[in-house]
């Protein structure tokens, strides 16, 4: 008689999180033997899954503050009325629960998942998106200005974190870059770095590709920028309007150009939302496969669907957002940022994610500044390169998560199981 396939729980926590587990368990789906799938994600109702047609396991519910507790006391406040203890509890129990009938758990995100997989009982692995030691310092030194306190234990991860980690239960640990995986090697975590996971699936078509750059005419100078405005409601539509703004600097600025504006919407915005708004700042509707619209020497599409495209296509991107801000510097593209009210991209994360990024992000106060910000960057040749260098650095090449998952199916699938010091050799 078969044996039943080996069983593996993903929980994660958050929409990024989410995307990153998915494009694993999608490579780990197409080796031979694959185990039965299922996910937990405790923040957000786990849409990500269900479009790749991976099971929730136990309760999800949609908490106030989107995942982003951490920020802002409030926030918490706002989900503990929501019911977060209660949902917690009732994520514990499911884990434990898989635990007993031996499923394996695969964590992703924080301590969290993490903290989540250990008291389960069961056999992790985990894949540490949240932290890296570019927040405290980069190749050569500390940043300047960090409090004392940051990276007091010799790492951005704590003992607590690195306990979870080095438990014989923990199966390997996955990094998200190469300086962060040397530093948990020498503190004695089994640390393994395959690339980001985020650097994949942004593969283009030819045929999306045209239609995005279809309502453009020829032009003798041409700038691009990609457009990011987040994907959560209604903090992407108020960043929308602070970009209206960045925009309009970027058109006076560059009066002598074409500006071609690619702005990138998650698919569960509304598009026309977005567009009422140009509309009321003074753009015009023109013909074009996409919803686009000209003002001056600006043309604007919008689009829910060519994500990869508009990156790709693009010189430069402005964003508010956390996970398609680090896909677009991995690109090598240059990215102007501006905070806004929250509740994620705050000054707070904004400020953390410029040092996790480096030389590539460009960090305004007022997104007025963005015209004059981007024309000192792109007239600089060295500058781009240098940003070009960084992004494949901080963020790696594509193929990540199939890394990740050959790795994972070499320890619970193939025999003889592999130990997870191996993986980081």
């Amino acid at each position: 008689m078969e044996s039943s396939p080996m069983k593996l729980l993903c929980i994660s926590n958050g929409h990024g999180e989410d995307g990153i587990a998915v494009r694993v368990l999608k490579q780990l789906r197409q080796l031979p033997g694959s185990p039965s799938l299922a996910a937990l994600p405790i923040v957000g109702e786990g849409r990500a899954y269900e479009k790749a047609g991976i099971p929730i396991q136990g309760p999800t519910q949609a908490m106030p503050s989107g995942g982003f507790i951490y920020m802002d006391r409030y926030q918490l406040w706002r989900d503990l009325q929501g019911g977060l203890v209660g949902l917690t509890l009732a994520q514990l129990r499911t884990a434990r629960q898989w635990a007993k009938g031996g499923g394996k758990i695969l964590a992703v995100g924080d301590i969290v998942p993490l903290a989540i997989a250990w008291q389960s009982g069961a056999e992790y692995s985990f894949i540490g998106t949240a932290k890296s030691e570019y927040y405290i310092r980069d190749e050569r030194h500390r940043l300047p200005g960090r409090p004392v306190l940051e990276g007091w234990s010799g790492s951005v991860y704590v003992p607590w974190e690195r306990w979870l980690m080095a438990r014989p239960n923990c199966r390997g640990v996955f990094l998200r870059d190469q300086i962060t995986t040397d530093t948990l090697r020498k503190l004695g975590v089994p640390a393994y770095y395959p690339g980001n996971p985020m650097m994949d699936e942004l593969n283009t078509r030819a045929d999306k590709l045209a239609q995005v750059t279809a309502s453009f005419a020829p032009a003798d100078s041409v700038l691009t920028l990609a457009l990011l405005p987040g994907s959560r409601a209604p903090e992407a539509f108020d960043n929308w309007q602070r970009m209206v703004e960045a925009i309009a600097s970027v058109m006076e600025t560059f009066g002598d150009r074409q500006i071609r504006l690619l702005a990138a919407l998650s698919p569960a915005l509304n598009l026309a939302a977005f567009k009422d708004l140009l509309l009321e700042a003074g753009w015009q509707p023109i013909p074009g496969n996409y919803p686009t619209l000209q003002r001056g020497n600006g043309v604007l599409v919008l689009t829910t669907d060519a994500f990869a495209e508009c990156l790709h296509l693009a010189d430069a991107a402005l964003a508010t957002a956390g996970t398609a801000t680090e896909q677009a510097v991995g690109l090598g593209k240059p990215v102007v940022t501006f905070p806004g009210p929250g509740p994620q991209f705050t000054y707070a994360f904004a400020e953390a994610q410029s040092r996790l990024l480096g030389p590539s992000i460009l960090l305004l106060q007022d997104p007025k500044e963005a015209g004059a910000a981007l024309k000192d960057c792109l007239a600089d040749g060295p500058r781009l390169q240098r940003i070009a260098e960084n992004g494949r650095r901080r963020m790696g090449l594509p193929g990540a998560a199939g890394a990740i998952a050959k790795a994972l199916h070499q320890h619970y699938i193939e025999p003889p199981y592999s130990d997870a010091t191996s993986w980081a050799t």
